[in-house]
């Protein structure tokens, strides 16, 4: 995924909207644009509605979507709340987002790199691994607000099997790729522990 495909995408989907709207763009997508150069043919994002409400609004931005999906190859993912694809909680991921560009009526946001990687870390496959790598390396996200905002989202999340799955997936992140990532003297035990206390996980 490139910023070109991501903008002609949007150039598509706008040219069929015809009332103003939001997108908050996360995945594969938001990740080229913040420092990722993993391939991709899928763009997922949030839609925010600030003017119009109901079926026939949403029912307008379906067709918008795949409209522009069929012009440009590039498959659609979206929901007006993304935090329901994930039973980890994204906190209030749409108060953090920067401006991206606007497209007529459409207006594209790119959530920061600290909410971005919740959903990368609850998934956790080798491609969101190396997204998460290029983009916090990029942005030269801080390593112990980051820790701090994740264990916040663990603890913000319902009990569920995914909640051992994100804080082992957390832990190994820091320990494996964390020096990668912020260098020689990043103290992996250190980031943990932070996360711990965020997240409340007694100890021991």
């Amino acid at each position: 995924m490139t910023s070109r495909q991501i903008r002609r995408f949007f150039r598509a989907f706008s040219r069929r909207i015809e009332f103003p709207v939001t997108v908050l763009l996360t995945g594969a997508a938001a990740g080229a644009l913040l420092g990722s150069s993993r391939p991709s043919l899928d763009v997922d994002f949030a839609v925010v509605l600030r003017h119009r409400r109901g079926r026939r609004a949403w029912d307008a931005v379906e067709a918008a979507a795949s409209g522009a999906a069929r012009d440009t190859g590039i498959a659609a993912n979206f929901a007006a709340d993304i935090s329901r694809w994930s039973l980890i909680s994204f906190l209030d991921y749409a108060r953090h987002t920067r401006a991206y560009a606007r497209f007529g009526r459409v207006e594209v946001r790119l959530l920061e790199p600290a909410y971005w990687a919740i959903g990368k870390l609850a998934r956790y496959l080798d491609p969101d691994v190396r997204d998460l790598t290029g983009v916090l390396r990029a942005q030269r996200v801080a390593a112990e607000p980051l820790a701090r905002l994740w264990g916040r989202a663990l603890r913000a999340s319902p009990g569920s099997s995914a909640c051992g799955a994100f804080r082992r997936q957390v832990e190994h992140f820091f320990a494996t790729h964390g020096r990668a990532i912020w260098g020689a003297s990043f103290d992996p035990p250190r980031a943990v522990a932070i996360f711990h206390r965020a997240a409340r996980i007694p100890h021991a």
